[in-house]
């Protein structure tokens, strides 16, 4: 297949586009090259192999251009990061929904019809979790109040009893809780539409915590590993914002660019979403803990601090992903023993 990539220049994108071509596909790349991303010069060069177009998703000039001749898009061009800030949401809303619409748009004026995108596990919020008294329930927003206080745990919406979290599967309801979460479920609800009009595929990729070599550090983008690995080279202790009991799923890049490649090959109908996760949930303070082994340095301090809007513990079932015959092939061990030897 000939796939444009949006994005391609960025931390998964780069990673797509190298899977891709192994797997003997045709890849144009679109991307802007955003300075908040790659500064001002920046580094990425396309090989060879590559078709480059320097453009922004929310040009459709520079989106017919990109879709010419194309069988297949995987759509990872995005504003990242948390969003918690109302300051953020215009940007949210023009990079990501704007972009994903006139990505769609284009699909359509070009007869392209086959999506691939990529989504986030932070759709869900916090998802779903356990009440001794009330069963399955969503857990309630954290109060300032609480974090200040240092009480991290969402309570029960009912009662205000502590409850036990547990894996969300693709069917829960989506419950954003920051501007980014928010662009998210909107770029899915923009593909649906587009899908049911056009009779076009999406495979929406619920990305969780992608780390790995190539990501973004020393940006407003850098993910908590990027941050601890930074603070570690530097000679300093990583800080772990709350009490370093956020649950997460940490998934290699080179898995989450291995499984994006496979829904876009294989599914050519319909709607579908993937979580994509290693299936195994760790704290961030483990994290941090792994790294500060494998670099043989500082303990992690443990801070207090909180953002509101940040989500306590989100981890996600990824076993649907068996449908396209992925599993993950990189542990945590061996992902943190690579991180240390980065540079």
């Amino acid at each position: 297949m000939r796939v444009l990539v949006t994005g391609g220049a960025g931390f998964i994108g780069q990673h797509v586009v190298r899977g891709l071509l192994a797997r003997n596909h045709e890849v144009r790349v679109l991307d802007s090259l955003r300075s908040d991303v790659h500064g001002e010069d920046p580094h990425w060069r396309p090989s060879n192999e590559v078709e480059f177009q320097r453009g922004d998703v929310r040009s459709a000039d520079s989106i017919d251009e990109a879709l010419n001749g194309v069988d297949a898009v995987i759509h990872l061009a995005a504003k990242v990061g948390l969003g918690v800030a109302v300051s953020d949401m215009p940007d949210y809303a023009s990079s990501n929904d704007v972009g994903a619409a006139e990505l769609l748009a284009g699909m359509a004026r070009n007869n392209v019809l086959r999506l691939t995108l990529a989504s986030s596990m932070v759709v869900y919020g916090e998802g779903e979790a356990i009440c001794s008294e009330h069963g399955s329930v969503r857990p309630a927003p954290r109060l300032e109040a609480a974090l200040a206080e240092g009480d991290f745990e969402p309570p029960c919406p009912h009662c205000g009893k502590p409850l036990t979290n547990q894996l969300v599967g693709e069917d829960t309801p989506f419950d954003p809780r920051n501007a980014y979460a928010t662009s998210k479920v909107a770029q899915e609800f923009y593909a649906s539409n587009w899908a049911r009009v056009t009779g076009g595929s999406v495979a929406a990729m619920r990305y969780h915590n992608v780390y790995g070599p190539g990501m973004p550090k020393d940006t407003p983008y850098a993910g908590v590993a990027a941050i601890f690995l930074s603070a570690l080279r530097r000679g300093q202790a990583p800080t772990v914002f709350e009490d370093g009991g956020q649950r997460r799923d940490f998934i290699h890049v080179r898995d989450v660019a291995q499984a994006t490649i496979l829904a876009c090959e294989q599914h050519q109908s319909g709607v579908r979403a993937w979580n994509v996760g290693s299936g195994t949930p760790r704290t961030v303070g483990q994290m941090a803990e792994a790294l500060a082994r494998a670099l043989n340095g500082p303990k992690p301090v443990v801070t207090g601090r909180y953002r509101l809007g940040d989500v306590r513990h989100i981890t996600a079932d990824s076993s649907r992903l068996s449908e396209l015959g992925w599993k993950p092939s990189i542990s945590f061990e061996d992902g943190m023993a690579e991180l240390s030897g980065m540079s």
